[in-house]
């Protein structure tokens, strides 16, 4: 069996950029090898098992050797495996994917390149930079900020530069920064020629300077900029102040605490990331099975005396179904029961699986979900509530007074988890919370067990708090804190809105 090595390049910081070839051999790789410039983010799209490698290189420290990263791939594809290579940017410009490729022909090791959106063009887009433009140039020259060391002799052409009348793009030149622009002067580039200066392009944490190219090291320095960064000479430049976008964004510099479980925060942070926040995910719920599986049991065996079929969580509709089909049934068994969903998240959950609810109140919260199956619940009608094992009771209670049969099977049962992980510890200690987002009484609860209630109640005080409907509302004034934020429809599409809305004001 013969291996293969994909190298991939992952683009820049933005994981969107990725390409969708890319995504397509990293999902089916054994083994992953990645550079400090890819972004870290995408080993989540590799399978499970896969081997992940970091070979990343800062200035004076190299994780592995790039021998040793020549040795990795050729020994992992002759073991026959899939091997990627991720690496930021794209493999062939300045990446040594070049001589990658050379190494694995040498060895007679099958491989294929995946180009990857350049950081020289991406990057400066992302500051508002255009690398060409009619009314500027139309010539664009990429230059390594630092050439290897040990070269007898530089091929960068300073003296062509120095009278290049196009964009030139150096990448990874901070530590030559004041040298590289003092000889491109040297060598009869005007001295007041616009200039610019991104660290970490198309992340976060991005940072732009701008100046000229007599003063822009000195302002890259009194800014503390850090490798990576990118400079950019050139008129296009100027062109900045008019142009500047992924910075100017409403949540721009914001870091947001996304406190939903890890399987349902994607929605949000990806709703908040895209108006510039920087979200740090602290789940307070890990969910898992039930202790007890005998009540739904019961319940699906009997599955067909059910008049209704209630479903309160998106969660508890893909934990409901996955029971059912474990027990060798499926949708079909539910036979003529009529559906309800407490909200349109709830619906969607079931739609994949071809359902329909019947009945999907206007405000997604218990009381109107019981308000909305009033009109249907007689005398005798047998209702199977699939909930969380620990829930308001609210619900069940009100049916019951109707007259209903009730029957609660918890389906899953959502945990806290036992702490914080290191980076939201160290986020909170150091005061870099802007905002805490909460989508349910339970992420109140378990986010004030897990800081501890005065720690808990210092934070928000300090921070905008945002929830996602009346009832968390309440519980977090069980703590004496008052959200600032609150949608009116109680959905996660609708609180993102809310959070950039309300930031959006002081743009």
């Amino acid at each position: 069996m013969k291996g293969m090595v994909y190298l991939v390049g992952a683009g820049p910081g933005d994981p969107g950029l990725v390409t969708i070839k890319a995504l397509e051999v990293l999902r089916r790789a054994q083994v992953v090898v990645y550079d400090q410039l890819a972004n870290p983010s995408l080993l989540s799209e590799a399978p499970a098992g896969a081997e992940l490698i970091y070979v990343g290189k800062k200035a004076g420290a190299h994780a592995v050797p790039q021998e040793g990263i020549n040795d990795l791939l050729v020994t992992r594809a002759r073991a026959g495996l899939t091997v990627v290579r991720l690496k930021g940017g794209d493999p062939f410009v300045f990446g040594r994917g070049g001589e990658e490729a050379e190494e694995l022909a040498a060895a007679g090791v099958r491989f294929e390149i995946i180009p990857g959106v350049t950081s020289a063009i991406a990057v400066p887009a992302y500051a508002g930079i255009p690398v060409t433009h009619r009314r500027y140039t139309t010539l664009a020259t990429f230059v390594t900020g630092h050439e290897d060391p040990t070269k007898e002799e530089g091929t960068i052409p300073w003296a062509n530069l120095g009278r290049n009348p196009g964009t030139l793009v150096f990448l990874m030149g901070v530590k030559n920064l004041a040298e590289n622009c003092r000889r491109l002067m040297e060598e009869g580039k005007p001295p007041d020629t616009p200039a610019a200066v991104i660290e970490k392009g198309a992340t976060l944490e991005q940072r732009t300077v701008t100046g000229t190219l007599a003063d822009i090291a000195s302002q890259a320095q009194d800014m503390g900029i850090r490798p990576p960064a990118i400079l950019v000479v050139g008129g296009v430049a100027e062109l900045r102040d008019k142009l500047k976008w992924w910075e100017t964004r409403p949540l721009w510099g914001k870091t947001v605490v996304v406190t939903r479980s890890r399987e349902q925060a994607s929605r949000l942070v990806a709703l908040l990331a895209a108006a510039g926040a920087r979200c740090l995910e602290i789940p307070t719920l890990e969910i898992g099975p039930p202790d007890d599986y005998a009540s739904l049991d019961k319940a699906l065996f009997q599955i067909k005396d059910f008049h209704w079929i209630v479903f309160t969580s998106a969660n508890g509709v893909s934990a409901f179904m996955e029971r059912l089909f474990g027990q060798g049934k499926d949708v079909r068994a539910l036979g003529g029961a009529r559906l309800a969903a407490i909200g349109p998240a709830t619906a969607e959950a079931l739609k994949l699986y071809g359902l329909i609810p019947d009945v999907v109140p206007q405000s997604f919260v218990a009381e109107d979900l019981a308000a909305a199956l009033a009109p249907h619940i007689f005398p005798g009608t047998r209702v199977l509530l699939a909930r969380a094992q620990v829930a308001r009771e609210v619900l069940p209670e009100t049916l019951e007074k109707l007259g209903a049969r009730v029957e609660v099977a918890p389906v899953y049962k959502a945990r806290p988890p036992a702490s914080l992980a290191p980076e939201a510890e160290t986020a909170i200690r150091e005061g870099r919370i802007d905002v805490l987002t909460f989508t349910s009484s339970a992420t109140v609860h378990n986010f004030a067990v897990l800081l501890g209630k005065e720690r808990f109640q210092a934070l928000a005080e300090k921070a905008i708090v945002a929830a996602i409907g009346p009832i968390t509302a309440a519980t977090l004034k069980e703590y004496g804190l008052t959200p600032q934020i609150q949608p009116d429809s109680y959905t996660i599409p609708a609180l993102a809105a809310a959070v950039i809305d309300y930031f959006g004001g002081e743009k």
